[in-house]
């Protein structure tokens, strides 16, 4: 059966990658992405419908134009901007999500891929090698929205048959789309940074380990869950997925590998560090290894040649 796939929230850093991944294994007719703004840049025969995923209505309306079989849901607001508007981050992360899985129910919608993220962890969950289930106390309303989404997604998949497929993302590195106001974005923001100026300074101590994954390896993943088959899956919250774990200090080291000359500085007292704090510093993700063979492609290393290479030749 001809798949018809929509994307909601597909402007942003992750939506952005994913669209077009999509449209080349799907046909660039068979893909719709959806955002609140249209996209700086539509191509001949990419369709794009603007959505607000507060508005039910907007979405049926969506739903009985295209009946997809796959929807991405990918609207939200992250840890950062989500601790300076906590009702906005609240009502748009669960209403929002809510808003999707009821009309996925009503128009019989195969499959949905919904991302939650480490941000679910919180300061009693274990800190390195952090598991699949473990002491999960979320304190940033990120978090929280995203904890209490796992826990509807499985409900909806219990309780209304619905079959979706979630990651908790961890930091996400990549050099096509700039993030959108998450605790990791000085792992992009950095790259941009020493090719303009040659310096950075960095919102987190240099010390401060954190999960990460390459866009690339995020894209991969993402399509490998979409397409294991249903029986293979153990874990109908969300899996946990990682690619490497650095510290800033970590970073711009191998940053200087290829630009000898940058320079890093740290500032102090900004929030985002407490955030940082709370949330693990390396993510054990086995159950996806076993369930539907993951496996990341990028170390840090790798990463890093690929990021500063794509800027230079496509950004900057």
């Amino acid at each position: 059966m001809k798949e018809s796939i929509i994307i909601i929230g597909a402007n942003g850093q992750i939506g952005t990658e994913l669209a077009t991944a999509l449209r080349e294994k799907f046909g660039i007719e068979n893909v719709v992405t959806s955002d609140i703004r249209e996209p700086q840049n539509l191509k001949d025969g990419e369709i794009f419908e603007t959505l607000n995923v507060l508005d039910k209505s907007a979405i049926e309306s969506l739903f009985q134009k295209y009946k997809p079989t796959q929807v991405y849901l990918l609207a939200a607001m992250l840890s950062a901007t989500g601790e300076i508007y906590p009702q906005k981050a609240w009502d748009l992360n669960m209403n929002g999500l809510l808003n999707v899985l009821d009309l996925a129910v009503e128009y019989k919608v195969s499959k949905i891929f919904w991302p939650s993220s480490i941000a679910v962890f919180g300061p009693h969950s274990p800190k390195t090698n952090t598991d699949q289930y473990c002491v999960m106390d979320p304190n940033t309303i990120y978090g929280i929205s995203k904890l209490a989404g796992e826990r509807l997604v499985e409900w909806y998949q219990e309780n209304r048959g619905l079959d979706i497929r979630s990651i908790r993302y961890p930091g996400i590195i990549s050099w096509k789309a700039e993030p959108g106001g998450g605790t990791t974005d000085y792992a992009v923001h950095i790259f941009y940074d020493a090719l303009k100026k040659g310096t950075y300074e960095c919102f987190l101590s240099e010390d401060t380990a954190l999960p990460m994954l390459y866009m690339d390896d995020a894209i991969r993943g993402t399509l490998q869950l979409m397409d294991a088959t249903k029986e293979s899956l153990t874990i109908r919250s969300s899996y946990n997925l990682t690619g490497v774990s650095f510290t800033p200090k970590e970073l711009a080291e191998e940053i200087k590998k290829i630009l000898p000359n940058f320079t890093i500085t740290y500032s102090e007292n900004d929030p985002r560090q407490a955030i940082a704090d709370s949330w693990p510093a390396s993510i054990e993700d086995s159950p996806a290894r076993a369930d539907w063979n993951w496996k990341p492609a990028f170390d840090l290393a790798k990463l890093t040649v690929d990021m500063i290479e794509n800027l230079k030749t496509n950004k900057i």
